[in-house]
């Protein structure tokens, strides 16, 4: 299979490198959960980057339950302050792998799950400076 994403940037495409085969982590949190005084999700987000890792997006659902069996909804008659939210990162195997000792040390409660992906298409756009 043609690797979609390791084309050249000198032809104009500004794709990064990440193979077509990666993996998914799926970090489960509620939104008041914190980690050393700030928010948890914020903490996953900012240590991933520092930890070189391809990307990560936080999810917030509109309702969920999870281990405790508590419904967390966002409906306007039974306002949770703390919905679910759902920190999604991307990348390597070996980087997956690697950071997963840095969240269990981060987490006091959640869910984490891991599953592989094909990636389709990893780019950004380019900045024109000039």
């Amino acid at each position: 299979m043609p690797d979609r994403n390791a084309q050249s940037a000198e032809s104009g495409d500004h794709s990064l490198k990440l193979p077509n085969r990666a993996e998914r982590l799926r970090i489960f949190i509620g939104e008041g959960d914190r980690h050393k005084g700030k928010p948890l999700y914020e903490a996953i987000v900012l240590k991933a980057k520092k930890q070189g890792l391809a990307g990560a997006t936080v999810l917030r659902a509109i309702m969920g339950f999870g281990a405790n069996s508590r419904v967390h909804t966002s409906r306007i008659l039974r306002l949770s302050e703390d919905l679910s939210l759902i920190v999604e990162i991307v990348d390597r195997t070996e980087r997956i792998e690697a950071f997963l000792p840095v969240l269990d040390d981060m987490m006091q409660e959640g869910l984490v799950t891991r599953e592989p992906v094909e990636v389709i298409l990893y780019r950004h756009a380019a900045c024109d400076l000039d």
